[in-house]
């Protein structure tokens, strides 16, 4: 069995899964716009963590932070803001999985050629 690379991306497998149960534990399934954000959220988060735990590359990372993004934008783009455990599960979620994210980005001496001292930098 392969050895996981980065914990972080199993945080954010469950992450996502949180993500997609999160409008039944809160009571807000009745809420189309909340469940529809969740669930489609939940799972791309899911499949990109999944993604980066079966073969790591610095883009998965990268996409974790744009979902982390849009977690954190989504109550008030979308409308929901004033759903107060809807928009802060959300935002906290999004927050997690953004440190996370970078975190793992500024630790794999692979991915930080983006910072110029990887391997791609020479």
């Amino acid at each position: 069995m392969k050895q996981l690379k980065h914990w972080q991306d199993g945080v954010n497998v469950l992450l996502g899964a949180w993500m997609v149960l999160s409008p039944w534990a809160l009571g807000l399934q009745g809420d189309v716009l909340v469940t529809s954000n969740a669930v489609l959220v939940g799972l791309a988060l899911v499949a990109t963590a999944l993604g980066a735990i079966v073969v790591p590359r610095a883009w998965e990372e990268w996409t974790e932070c744009g979902i982390g993004l849009w977690l954190m934008a989504s109550p008030w783009v979308l409308g929901f803001h004033g759903l107060r455990q809807a928009m802060l599960g959300a935002v906290i979620t999004g927050l997690l999985v953004i440190v996370l994210a970078m975190w793992t980005l500024l630790t794999d001496k692979d991915f930080r050629h983006w910072l110029g001292d990887g391997p791609a930098a020479h």
